[in-house]
């Protein structure tokens, strides 16, 4: 059950810091390169969705490489486990972006940054919460 509720909530701050981090006017300005493509609507109902089962995959995959994260603390292995996830998420995203769209630097920069801050929160989170 405990598992259930911190991946529901995981899974909320998830989408939380994705509305805060990629809704803001600065986000909006350097977004606006993919205006043209685009969705006229959110489906706002399938990216709560989408966040909840990230909150649960992030949650299964933290609980089971725990003891392989590098630190003393629960925190320090949250926080390490932000970082893998940041690399595998955000960074791999970024560097394909870059690739294969014309991007500003500013907009990969935003990217790489605002990644690293919602994974370090993301990993403190669970470091804090699944520390069994």
């Amino acid at each position: 059950m405990r598992y259930v509720i911190i991946s529901i909530s995981g899974g909320i701050l998830f989408g939380v810091l994705d509305g805060l981090l990629n809704a803001n006017p600065l986000a909006q300005k350097l977004y606006s390169v993919y205006k043209p493509i685009m969705r006229k609507n959110i489906n706002a109902v399938l990216g709560i969705g989408i966040d909840l089962a990230y909150g649960f995959i992030m949650a299964g995959i933290f609980i089971l490489l725990f003891d392989s994260f590098p630190g003393d603390t629960a925190l320090l292995k949250g926080l390490s486990f932000g970082l893998v996830m940041w690399f595998f998420r955000v960074v791999m995203y970024g560097a394909t972006q870059f690739v294969m769209f014309t991007i500003s630097p500013s907009l990969l920069l935003y990217i790489l940054l605002s990644g690293l801050l919602e994974m370090m929160i993301l990993g403190a989170f669970f470091g804090l919460t699944l520390n069994s």
